[in-house]
């Protein structure tokens, strides 16, 4: 049987591969086993030697902190096969699962074609957006998915699914690790050029002036509780500013945490759970992580386990 070892020595994986740079924060240690994947076939044939390795599927890293260690099994990086932008018939819009959501945004605007205007605000891929149903300023990835094709690596199989298939909800999905959006199809309708590009402008002046721009975070760290802000919650204990090592929360959006040049991911990982106890212990709400933690950490004397 193949192994990813021997994947390894045919030159097909590599081996111990920094990734820090794949990711917004820009910091962590390397992959054990890295395939930079650029069309459906490679996926579809790794399942073979996968087996109980654990996979990490890393887009533009726009919500993950990877673990100062890396990641103990396979990552995987769709390259620029999977980042196709093709408008087909009835108004939909087909993207490949490594397109940035800014660019599909943007790609619409040029088309004319409307619906989709809200991605220029989510700075993740558009696989990563299906997979966490990203959204924000009142519209969601659901809201205009038609259809995605998903590659299951264990089984080494490429599926369609319905959006009624990968139970949406508030940056949720059901999809597994080892499971794969590829492509994904939208439903967009003709709109008025201008109207396009001012709502596009708004939205951009809008993060310019709520976060913190220029600097190295992964956007929003905890999920919104229902009817509330994380980043209201946060800010009414005055907790901007609050610092663990090289890290420390926005004095500009309290839900947004930023490191300083240098900082361990372990002090991030730290930072998080410190807010989340010292907001669960204050308020009674504890915050959910909408950042994804990958690979070792080391049990934080700030988790509380709720």
């Amino acid at each position: 049987m193949t192994t990813l070892d021997d994947l390894v020595a045919s030159g097909t994986l590599g081996s111990m591969v920094p990734i820090a740079g794949l990711t917004t924060y820009k910091l962590g240690g390397p992959a054990r086993y890295y395939l930079e994947a650029e069309n459906e076939g490679q996926l579809v044939s790794i399942g073979e030697a996968l087996r109980d390795e654990p996979v990490l599927v890393l887009g533009r890293g726009s919500n993950l902190i990877i673990s100062d260690a890396g990641f103990p099994g396979l990552v995987i990086h769709l390259g620029a096969g999977f980042a196709q932008i093709e408008f087909g018939e009835g108004g939909t819009v087909t993207a490949g699962a490594a397109t940035p959501m800014p660019t599909l945004a943007r790609a619409c605007a040029g088309a004319v074609r409307s619906g989709l205007e809200f991605c220029v605000g989510i700075p993740g891929s558009v696989g990563g957006g299906v997979r966490m149903n990203a959204g924000c300023h009142g519209s969601e990835i659901k809201d205009r998915l038609g259809s995605v094709r998903v590659v299951n690596l264990r089984l080494g199989r490429l599926d369609e699914r319905k959006p009624d298939e990968l139970d949406l909800e508030y940056r949720h999905s059901n999809l597994q690790p080892d499971e794969i959006v590829t492509f994904a199809t939208f439903a967009t309708e003709p709109g008025d050029e201008e109207a396009i590009a001012a709502t596009m402008r708004d939205i951009i002046r809008w993060r310019r002036d709520h976060q913190p721009g220029g600097t190295l975070n992964a956007g929003s760290v905890f999920k919104n509780p229902p009817g509330d802000s994380a980043g209201r919650i946060i800010d009414s204990l005055d907790l901007k500013g609050t610092r663990i090592g090289g890290a420390h929360v926005s004095t500009k959006h309290a839900n947004f945490f930023v490191a300083d040049e240098g900082v361990k991911a372990q002090e991030v990982y730290d930072l998080v759970w410190e807010i989340r106890r010292r907001v669960g212990a204050e308020l009674g709400v504890w915050l959910q992580p909408e950042v994804e933690f990958a690979g070792p950490f080391r049990a934080s004397p700030h988790k509380e386990d709720r």
